[in-house]
């Protein structure tokens, strides 16, 4: 694929009034790494005699999904059917990650690790700033993966749609026979990238790296044609149907085998962009699944994630945000 590519640049406000098409219909199952985000709120007004930090003196704790079970979440909050499968500790995180997943409606395949801890990422919020996370992480022993990749071909037939989120984790280890066999299946398949080998995600349907994520595969670049060129020679190698790249305040592009579609990013005040990719992907699959056009979901996906960053931390869009009126 050469640098003439055609781009073409979408108006998301021709799509703002897009008729909602069945989301309720589309059953997503959503395979990563899985996580347990906790929140502790508080008041800041003294620095520490101890250290030159703030002392936050904590007023209230809340627990979200995170990581793989943000991106069901958000599946689950546009209406679809939503599955996930990943692995947890048999521990007190573990267990709060069911009874969220349960009152989020999402369907819980989760595999139990009795020889890890369940990742939790502990954020402290002092005066609505982020001041600090403590990530605890271990990665899931082989045998629990094992009987993962057995539940995964077991579940296969149950679902239209795949994504598989990596947080480099260690619970993709497999994602490679696990994309074959999706396709195989004639399934949809989506891929949140991470790390600097995207070999293992050959043959999905959609990868959706951020630039530092893509800068880490192909270089940097200088200018848009040489952008397209490294995007498209990349979707080309790894025999990929669509490459979706996130650009923050740039928008969003998708290349595809004949052309590039660009959406800029949505004039809004950005508050907190954390788990903004999860939603994109979550909207993007949703979408796709429903069998609406690439363009039509594209600008829906990038306006979600513009509504998104306008929220605290791991967040979801629903329908209603998505389709006004």
């Amino acid at each position: 694929m050469t640098t003439e590519t055609p781009i073409r640049l979408l108006d998301g406000a021709d799509y703002l009034h897009t008729a909602a098409p069945r989301l309720d219909n589309v059953r997503m199952l959503v395979v990563g790494d899985v996580m347990l985000d906790r929140y502790w709120f508080g008041e800041v007004s003294r620095i520490s005699p101890e250290a030159p930090v703030p002392v936050v003196r904590i007023e209230r704790r809340e627990e979200r999904l995170g990581g793989a079970a943000n991106v069901a979440r958000n599946a689950a909050a546009l209406g679809a059917h939503s599955g996930l499968l990943g692995v947890v500790g048999a521990d007190e995180a573990g267990t709060s990650v069911e009874t969220l997943l349960r009152d989020s409606s999402i369907h819980s395949y989760l595999k139990r690790d009795e020889a890890i801890s369940t990742i939790i990422k502990l954020r402290v919020i002092g005066r609505q700033q982020q001041m600090v996370r403590i990530d605890f992480e271990d990665a899931p022993s082989e045998t629990v993966l094992r009987d993962k990749l057995t539940q995964f071909k077991a579940l296969l037939p149950d679902f239209d749609v795949l994504i598989f989120s990596d947080y480099n984790k260690g619970s993709l280890v497999n994602v490679a026979e696990m994309i074959r066999a999706a396709r195989a299946a004639g399934k949809i398949v989506m891929v949140d990238p991470k790390g600097d080998d995207f070999s293992p995600y050959a043959g999905a349907s959609m990868l959706t790296p951020n630039k530092s994520e893509l800068k880490r595969i192909v270089g940097n670049w200088k200018s848009e044609e040489q952008l397209t060129a490294k995007a498209q020679a990349l979707r080309s190698e790894l025999g990929l149907e669509t490459l979706l790249l996130t650009r923050s305040e740039e928008g969003m592009s998708l290349y595809t085998e004949t052309e590039v579609l660009h959406v800029n990013a949505d004039a809004r005040e950005v508050f907190d962009v954390s788990g903004a990719g999860d939603t994109v992907i979550a909207t993007m699959a949703a979408m796709l699944g429903a069998g609406a056009p690439l363009d039509v979901a594209l600008a829906t996906a990038n306006r979600a994630g513009g509504i998104v960053v306008g929220k605290l931390g791991t967040a979801t869009v629903t329908r209603a945000e998505l389709f006004p009126g």
